[in-house]
């Protein structure tokens, strides 16, 4: 079939899956949760020749990362399917019912928002959780994962499709089309009036150019840039803690911190007990000038001066800028230079100063005394995401169901009229 032909497949699905249950809609996530754990075995090998196929074609570490599936991230998979499937029902409840003194009763009630385009690079199971999210909250979903993760795609794929069938759905709700051909990922984002939305997943590359040449909307992230900034006064061995959860916990992730900011008479004592732990880790540190002097002669084997760029980039590896700074002002501008309004935390013992960072810290997620890590739909009670948006229109932050809902008027009168 044709990108469109199973685009417009998929969308002819809306209809039954506005009828459907909510029961219905979540025994599809459990039964796709079941058959994903029996086939776990077989799920493995086949993305483990995924994986050495992009070895083999010299593909870097991070990449490898978000590729591969072990049993660990299989069993997280089920887990968050479950944890999906047993949240609310997110459709069709009327909220902030208001009755207006002209006797209309005006409510807002949450619906899907159609047929989703999922395009993403690597990351076999965000296909199979973006799809769980989509339906569940009555969307279909077109699922355009790289030709890189083919063969578990197209394993996942036919899972999902056996999962809609047990749940009594139709099976044209998902759709997984696993190749990354420039000019069929055009094809589908340049479906205005078959797709809604589109949601991109990967690398910048890609982002740019669905939102460069979608006919569709887009919710993206192009970057995680992401901050933490060191308080004057700060707890030392917990901002240590959560420093290197932040950078080493999985540095290949979009929430993994990207720069360190420290409050210039924090640094001394942080750097103390911060070096060490970051050798034992593996992480090159790139410093700005102004801390090269203070960090020399505690980790000469891992510095280096960071080069102009070096704050704009997004490394997903194993190293980390550093730059100190006189005050909370100039983190925050700092900030607002280079941040890509992912997400940003601070480590501080002051109240004012903590609320004067979630107000300023333009960011769709801001962390208090916590690792930038956290930004998950699943840690953040979500029970999964789609993505994390750094659009504002209509979602900022990580997707989940619902934001994958719209909100329309409802309104009862009893025969009123403009007039």
């Amino acid at each position: 079939m044709s990108i469109r032909a199973v685009a417009e497949a998929a969308r002819a699905s809306l209809p039954a899956l506005a009828r459907s249950s909510g029961t219905a809609r979540s025994a599809f996530l459990e039964r796709m949760a079941q058959n994903i754990r029996r086939s776990a075995k077989a799920l493995i090998a086949e993305n483990a020749e995924d994986v050495s196929a992009s070895l083999s074609a010299g593909r870097t570490d991070a990449f490898l990362d978000r590729l591969a599936l072990d049993q660990n991230r299989v069993d997280s998979l089920v887990r968050s399917l479950l944890q999906m499937a047993s949240l609310p029902d997110p459709l069709y409840g009327v909220e902030e019912t208001e009755r207006l003194d002209s006797g209309l009763t005006v409510g807002r009630m949450r619906v899907p928002l159609g047929l989703i385009a999922f395009v993403c690079e690597a990351r076999p199971g965000a296909a199979a959780e973006a799809a769980a999210l989509a339906v569940k909250s009555g969307n279909a979903m077109v699922c355009k994962p790289g030709k890189e993760s083919a063969r578990s795609s197209r394993f996942l794929g036919a899972i999902m499709k056996r999962s809609l069938r047990e749940a009594g759905l139709p099976e044209e709700a998902v759709a997984v089309l696993p190749s990354m051909d420039r000019e069929e990922v055009l094809e589908l984002v340049r479906l205005d009036g078959v797709v809604d939305l589109v949601i991109p997943r990967g690398g910048e590359g890609l982002i740019r150019l669905v939102a460069e040449n979608s006919r569709v909307p887009v919710l993206k992230h192009y970057r995680g840039v992401c901050h933490l900034y060191v308080d004057r006064g700060a707890d030392v061995p917990s901002s240590v803690r959560v420093i290197i959860d932040a950078k080493t916990s999985r540095p290949a992730t979009c929430n993994a911190l990207e720069c360190l900011l420290v409050h210039e008479e924090a640094a001394p004592e942080l750097a103390e007990a911060l070096i060490p732990e970051l050798r034992n880790n593996g992480v090159a540190v790139r410093a700005s000038r102004s801390l090269m002097d203070l960090m020399r002669p505690l980790g000469e084997d891992l510095l280096s001066e960071a080069a102009p760029g070096d704050f704009d980039r997004e490394y997903l590896d194993l190293v980390l800028n550093m730059a100190s700074v006189p005050d909370l002002d100039a983190a925050l501008d700092h900030i607002r230079l280079h941040g890509s309004n992912h997400t940003e935390s601070i480590m501080t013992p002051h109240l004012a100063h903590a609320v004067r960072f979630t107000r300023e810290a333009d960011a769709s997620c801001v962390m208090v005394n916590a690792s930038t890590r956290l930004n998950d739909g699943g840690v953040l009670g979500l029970g999964g995401e789609i993505g994390i948006s750094t659009s504002k229109l209509h979602a900022y932050g990580p997707m989940g169901l619902k934001e994958l809902t719209a909100r329309k008027f409802v309104v009862m009168g009893d025969g009123h009229v403009r007039g």
